[in-house]
């Protein structure tokens, strides 16, 4: 797929006021830090599309971004770690929730992870969740170029395989970036594109 246009269209915390457009929808959520801005930046080749920032927890609303016309990216705010208050931890977790329960244009979440770093809790929980109920999603690992060659393999099939010794069946389909060197882009994209074509045409 080649993006040919990308445009903010609207950030709200109230899943009712989100577009109407009956296009389908791809939602970029992971833990504060995990690099999330940086690879949506990196998908739609725009340098500051997304604001990135040093801070964790600098998105805090829905942010949706209107591609080729005929798609919706969606910026969620991170979980875990953000310097806010716990309660604006609830308010995020209200509207997150809240998001993936009811906005039926989601076609694909993707979780992001930190290829780095092992399993974490909050994020083996947040897949659950989404599997429990009913979200289809796919696993974005981040910060590839951080590894050496031979350690990123290594990473992924451990973190894949906790999946499996858990509450899964088969892997979630993933996928391995960086924002950095561009890894992964034409990937995530061409998956994109094969679910736009079934949801647009059929």
């Amino acid at each position: 797929m080649k993006i040919t246009s990308a445009e903010f269209v609207m950030s709200n915390s109230d899943v009712a006021k989100c577009p109407k457009d009956a296009l389908p929808e791809y939602a970029f959520i992971g833990r504060s830090n995990v690099g999330k801005s940086s690879l949506i930046n990196m998908l739609v080749d725009r340098k500051s599309l997304a604001k990135t920032s040093g801070r964790p927890g600098k998105t805090q609303l829905i942010n949706h971004f209107k591609i080729n016309n005929n798609w919706f990216l969606v910026d969620l705010p991170g979980y875990g770690y953000a310097r806010v208050s716990k309660k604006e931890k609830k308010t995020f977790q209200k509207y997150i929730t809240a998001y993936f329960e009811k906005r039926k244009q989601l076609v694909c979440a993707f979780v992001l992870v930190d290829i780095r770093h092992d399993p974490q809790p909050i994020d083996l929980e947040f897949m659950e969740w989404l599997g429990t109920n009913g979200v289809p999603f796919a696993i974005i690992f981040t910060k590839a170029d951080k590894l050496k060659p031979g350690a990123i393999q290594n990473h992924v099939d451990r973190y894949l395989q906790k999946l499996l010794d858990t509450a899964w069946e088969q892997a979630p389909t993933h996928f391995v970036t960086s924002s950095t060197n561009r890894t992964g882009k034409e990937e995530v994209l061409d998956f994109i594109d094969g679910i736009n074509k079934d949801f647009i045409y059929n």
